[in-house]
């Protein structure tokens, strides 16, 4: 008779004492400034990445095995960004549900007719067992509480032989490049955001992104941590030095 897997706590990153005192307290913090954020969020990730966002996430889930006839789980699926890309591919938006804990950036989600979303976080996912052929999170990876405790979730709620797909922003490896990323995500991107929003707590998300960025846990930790909770073939594929991909099965 075997056991269940005991899990610890493997948070993305260290408490950052700048926009929360504890861990205990980090989700009350997420909730506010994605509420508060929610109407801006769009228009800067747009601007941001010049327009590139549709293009490169649907390329990102063709790589990961996503195909038509699929049903999908987007797990922080925010305003929608990941989720109308897939549902383009699986061809059915009724195929798609989006789990995400902000209700108000949901509530500026741009969706098409059929997919469903439901309030919940990635370590509680509020769907059964075995309930989706895909799984995907676009670049929240670093919001979670316990990256142990949501890959045991993303187990559950997918069927044997589903693919994952984690999209995430990674520090860039050379010297050179990443103070380049560190001057444009830290200092011009919030400037950015400031300006076009008008609004200073859009600017700072974006600076609270680059802080987790630079203190989240390296690839390696995330991978074995998809291991660990049981998924094989974990990969991670990387676009342009700082764009990862983490790939696996569900066995």
């Amino acid at each position: 008779m075997t056991s269940e897997p005991s899990f610890t706590k493997l948070v993305p990153h260290k408490v950052l004492n700048q926009y929360y005192s504890s861990e205990d307290a980090r989700q009350a913090f997420l909730d506010t400034i994605f509420d508060k954020t929610s109407a801006h969020y769009d228009r800067i990730e747009k601007l941001i990445g010049f327009g590139s966002g549709p293009w490169y996430r649907r390329q990102a889930l063709l790589r990961a095995g996503l195909k038509k006839g699929m049903s999908v789980i987007d797990v922080g699926i925010g305003t929608g960004l990941v989720a109308r890309e897939a549902a383009h591919i699986v061809g059915d938006a009724t195929l798609v549900t989006g789990v995400d804990p902000s209700a108000g950036m949901m509530s500026h989600a741009r969706l098409p007719a059929g997919v469903k979303l439901l309030e919940g976080k990635g370590e509680a996912i509020p769907l059964p067992d075995q309930s989706g052929d895909f799984l995907s999170m676009g670049f929240a990876l670093r919001h979670l509480s316990s990256l142990d405790t949501a890959f045991s979730e993303f187990f559950r709620v997918t069927r044997p032989g589903a693919r994952i797909c984690l999209l995430e922003i990674t520090r860039a490896e050379g010297q050179w490049s990443g103070r380049l990323l560190k001057i444009y995500l830290k200092t011009i991107v919030p400037a950015i955001a400031r300006v076009w929003s008008r609004d200073a707590e859009t600017a700072r998300i974006w600076r609270y992104y680059w802080d987790t960025i630079e203190a989240c846990v390296p690839p390696e930790a995330v991978m074995q941590a998809l291991r660990t909770a049981g998924f094989s073939e974990v990969r991670r594929h990387v676009e342009l030095g700082i764009f990862s991909e983490y790939q696996a099965t569900r066995p």
